[in-house]
């Protein structure tokens, strides 16, 4: 015994893990070492074992089928620098690696190893390469990669595929300046890509085909690792479009982004990028699909206008693709506006005229934001824009003043910056509710097409003596909260005619109520107006309004406030409250009292059902004559 104590070469520590390595096997034979006695250091050598001097340096039983745990004393091999591990069926507990300081490759992916402890990664100062994949690691719970790992400064190579990483990518990762392959699928990290991921000396990054919710957010900083060779981010959440940026990636010959939330139209500067496969696949990615230069490409269930490269959109596709662009990609438009024809139905908030040209762009309350783009120029049969109750910000593009169909645009409740365009058509531009804009918008020099009235001014509510004769912008009061009802609502409706009829209206008015006023005193006027304001506890939120027939062209207009002013021919308005309504409009929306618009009959008259312009129902009760 002493003798053999003697001669044994191997260091005592590192022979009694080396037993103890062989001693938990299921399977040692497989191993080939020595059952009793034996140096492993010695000669002959042990398979599967290095040795520098006395010390162990190396073990490599790759693929060997061995069955069991490892010995929990592992890093009493304090000299080890190679552990090759890989494809057998250990399993149990990893023993930590820590103050295996001079570890540089190890290698135990492919077995069955099922706890991993917090102190596995400290201590590893020159680790270069280490791979986990295929391990189910702490399976309940799942774990994440500590902090201490980013001590080791040498890291070339981390791979760690489906072995039930959990969270959000460590920020540290990006940080590390020679880390060059980062393999992370299958696992269940969440949410973005870190912003220190930006200028990376990454190779190949994988974070392909997260469980769960899977990793979301934008892509925009994988333009910025210029070291890419291969990217695989397929099966995840990310949303947004692939950056411009992307062309800057030189080195890149493998691009996977199949399965996720990406939007927008194809940047030229990755068609044009030669990789050796990329897949578009499963996406919302839209607009033409371009001549790509890959080698292979797929680009299947996207909703692309077209299904040939190079083939081109109609002009009104892509005018309302810009504008989806400029306000940031609203899921709901996302789903529906595919194809290359807007009017066919499926478009949410499109609607076209008779000859199947857009006439309408409804969007209320749609979840938009970003700012408008000039594209909707392009739309020239255009006549209605309704964008109110969004988080638009930005001008008014001055290219809309083209749309000479335009009659209405709402953008009311957004944050819309002055100054407004100047539009030279008559025009319903509805801006309340932006907090940047007021009566008098700064920047906007007044003119006949961008003048205001100040909502106190008692001129505010004079309608215009010649209706649709130039543009018009109404102001109206921000909704009041609920324990605000009761505040004093304001309402600015601003009229620009020409000079000229407007000192007629001002000189003619009071003198024609004052006439009126004392014709009334001595005969009741046999024509009467009521007008009931919408009532909040009615399920049908109509307005409703009675008017008398006439016999003297005149009529009675009564407001909320009670008050009473005449006004005679078809130009009259009728106000109450926050309406503002001409009865020529009256005729127009029951067309002219039609019978196909009657609703029922009472003993004072015929009630009709009619639709504002913008969707508020009223009911018009036409009076006999002489019923007051």
């Amino acid at each position: 015994a002493f003798a053999s104590l003697v001669f044994t070469v191997t260091d005592p520590n590192d022979l009694s893990v080396i037993k103890e390595f062989r001693k938990g096997l299921e399977n040692p034979e497989a191993l080939k070492w020595p059952e009793n006695g034996g140096d492993p250091c010695g000669s002959p050598a042990w398979p599967h074992i290095v040795c520098s001097g006395s010390r162990i340096q190396q073990i490599q039983v790759m693929g060997l089928g061995l069955k069991g745990p490892l010995p929990q004393n592992l890093n009493k091999l304090s000299r080890l620098t190679h552990l090759g591990l890989q494809k057998n069926q250990f399993s149990g507990k990893l023993p930590s690696f820590s103050g295996l300081s001079e570890l540089s490759f190890a290698y135990l992916d492919f077995n069955q190893f099922d706890t991993i402890p917090l102190d596995f990664f400290d201590g590893l100062v020159n680790l270069q390469v280490l791979a986990l994949d295929e391990n189910p690691l702490n399976a309940t719970s799942g774990w994440s990669l500590p902090n201490g790992l980013q001590d080791s400064a040498q890291l070339i190579n981390l791979t760690m595929i489906n072995c039930n990483l959990a969270g959000p990518l460590p920020e540290f990762l990006g940080t590390m300046s020679s880390l060059e392959v980062l393999l992370l699928s299958t696992n269940r990290l969440a949410g973005p890509i870190p912003g220190t991921f930006k200028d990376a000396v990454l190779k190949m990054l994988w974070l392909n085909d997260q469980s769960g919710d899977g990793m979301s957010g934008s892509i925009d900083v994988v333009a910025t690792m210029v070291s890419l060779t291969h990217l695989w981010l397929h099966g995840n959440q990310f949303s947004g479009k692939i950056p411009v940026e992307i062309g800057n990636l030189t080195n890149l010959k493998d691009l996977s982004v199949n399965t996720n939330n990406l939007v927008g139209l194809i940047p030229e500067s990755l068609a044009n990028m030669r990789l050796d496969n990329l897949d578009l696949n499963n996406n919302h990615f839209m607009g033409p699909v371009p001549k790509f230069k890959a080698t292979n490409v797929s680009f299947m269930s996207n909703s692309f206008c077209q299904t040939k490269q190079g083939a081109v959109c109609a002009p009104e596709v892509m005018a309302l693709l810009e504008f989806l662009d400029g306000v940031n990609y609203p899921f709901r438009l996302v789903e529906s506006w595919s194809g290359n024809n807007p009017c066919d139905g499926r478009w949410w908030g499109i609607s076209c005229d008779d000859n199947q040209k857009v006439s309408v762009i409804n969007l209320p309350k749609s979840n938009l934001s970003g700012t408008l783009s000039p594209s909707i120029a392009n739309l020239e049969t255009v006549t209605r824009i309704y964008l109110e109750s969004n988080n638009l910000s930005g001008f008014v593009p001055s290219s809309w003043t083209s749309l000479k169909s335009l009659f209405i645009l709402d953008l009311s409740n957004n944050n819309i910056s002055p100054p407004l365009p100047k539009f030279t058509t008559p025009l319903k531009l509805v801006l309340n509710g932006n907090p940047k804009l007021t009566s008098n918008p700064p920047g906007a020099n007044p003119s006949p097409n961008n003048s205001t009235t100040p909502a106190d001014s008692p001129t505010s509510s004079v309608p215009s003596s010649r209706p649709n004769s130039s543009s018009s912008v109404i102001f109206k009061p921000n909704e009041q909260s609920p324990e605000k009802k009761d505040s004093k609502s304001k309402i600015a409706i601003v009229v620009v005619p020409i000079a000229g009829s407007l000192l007629l209206v001002f000189l003619a008015i009071p003198l024609y109520i004052y006439v009126c006023k004392k014709s009334k005193d001595k005969h009741q006027a046999p024509t009467a107006l009521v007008v009931h304001p919408r009532d909040p506890s009615d399920s049908d939120n109509v307005v409703k309004i009675a008017i008398a027939n006439q016999t003297n062209g005149s009529l009675s207009t009564v407001n909320a406030s009670g008050s009473a002013s005449i006004h005679s021919g078809e130009s009259h308005m009728i106000e109450a409250g926050n309406l503002l309504i001409s009865v020529q409009v009256l005729r127009n929306v029951t067309k002219n009292f039609s019978p196909e618009n009657e609703l029922g009959r009472g003993g004072f008259g015929v009630v009709y059902k009619g639709e504002l312009d913008d969707g508020t129902q009223i009911a018009v009760k036409r009076m006999e004559a002489g019923i007051v």
